[in-house]
């Protein structure tokens, strides 16, 4: 069960939070040194004390005894726990944060924004540190309006004081088309994730695949995007436009390997030859890719890593250290028989 939260305002009407925010740290940073628990900087604890005594702030000891052991219960928020990117990643996270003695709370927001808002007031609530797949700014706010520690997965802006861990695509989209131009492909589809909007973020893989596209010399006409569902079957619906409005198209790559895979199959099933008339290339590295036949050309990503890398940032941020620089995970270009 989470730790009961509680104001903990002191006998001079100072709070917790106003402690946090004067020494600049977090509300369970300020909760560790007043404790003196553990996995909290030395330099760090007696600033957070001198600013406590500075503002002459008093824990109030039945809330004190109230909040019990001081055990870090983390919030994890990913996007859709059926898709089959998010598991290893939870898994990443819940060996780092076994190893410190954490909780973990898994929550999904279903990839809708209004469902978002909500486990944001929920984990803004239940939680000491949050580590999420947040795409509502306004989620993002309401989490950081806390206090507590968090740290944002695959975003691409980040706050200060946030942690933030992110997958370098464009050194993967790279990999990706150079192999395709490699093997002589000169009209390469995209086929992207619908949700993620128009591309305008110059860091969406749906731009950094078309400004790539240009540096191989790829107009437009040879390089075009198709926005599809993200599943299995978006890619098959996808790949049936490309074939209607995309006529001599020699490869494809896309979103994600379900994405992928889902174009790939139809492909197989209205008679074309993998790789010979069409090359196909995903990303993330999912163990389906490689049940294919043929198995599929895959940009992975160590999904772990993801995971564990997340919880070091929160661990840096509970002691008080800061500002982090931003982690990147580095995709690697899997080769197989799709491409």
């Amino acid at each position: 069960m989470p730790t009961p939260r509680t104001s903990r305002r002191g006998r001079h009407g100072v709070t917790i939070d106003d402690v946090a925010r004067s020494a600049g740290v977090s509300r369970q940073t300020v909760s560790r040194a007043i404790n003196d628990k553990p996995e909290i900087d030395p330099d760090t604890r007696a600033r957070i004390l001198e600013v406590a005594h500075t503002l002459g702030y008093r824990p109030n000891r039945h809330a004190r005894g109230m909040a019990g052991p001081a055990t870090t219960t983390l919030g994890l928020v990913v996007a859709d726990v059926l898709n089959p990117f998010f598991p290893e990643v939870v898994a990443g996270v819940m060996e780092a944060a076994d190893e410190r003695g954490w909780q973990v709370a898994v929550y999904s927001t279903g990839s809708a924004l209004e469902r978002e808002q909500r486990v944001a007031a929920t984990v803004a609530d239940h939680v000491d540190a949050c580590v999420g797949y947040f795409f509502a700014e306004s989620a993002i706010e309401r989490v950081r309006g806390t206090g507590i520690p968090l740290v944002l997965l695959d975003h691409d802006t980040r706050p200060p004081a946030a942690g933030g861990v992110r997958i370098d695509f464009e050194s993967g989209m790279r990999q990706a088309l150079g192999h395709l131009m490699a093997a002589g492909h000169r009209r390469v589809v995209m086929l992207d994730d619908r949700a993620r909007g128009d591309g305008a973020d110059p860091h969406s893989r749906r731009a950094l695949f078309l400004a790539l596209a240009a540096e191989h010399g790829l107009d437009a006409g040879g390089a075009p995007v198709v926005p599809v569902a993200n599943s299995v079957q978006g890619g098959a619906d996808g790949m049936d436009r490309v074939l209607a409005e995309h006529p001599g198209t020699t490869a494809v790559l896309g979103y994600n390997d379900l994405i992928a895979v889902g174009a790939m199959r139809r492909a197989l099933r209205r008679g074309l030859d993998v790789p010979g008339d069409c090359a196909f290339v995903g990303c993330d590295g999912l163990m389906l890719g490689e049940l294919m036949d043929p198995p599929l050309t895959t940009l992975h990503v160590d999904k772990r890593q993801v995971g564990r890398a997340a919880v070091e940032q929160v661990a840096a941020l509970v002691q008080g250290r800061g500002p982090l620089a931003e982690r990147v995970i580095v995709p690697r270009l899997v080769i197989r028989e799709s491409a």
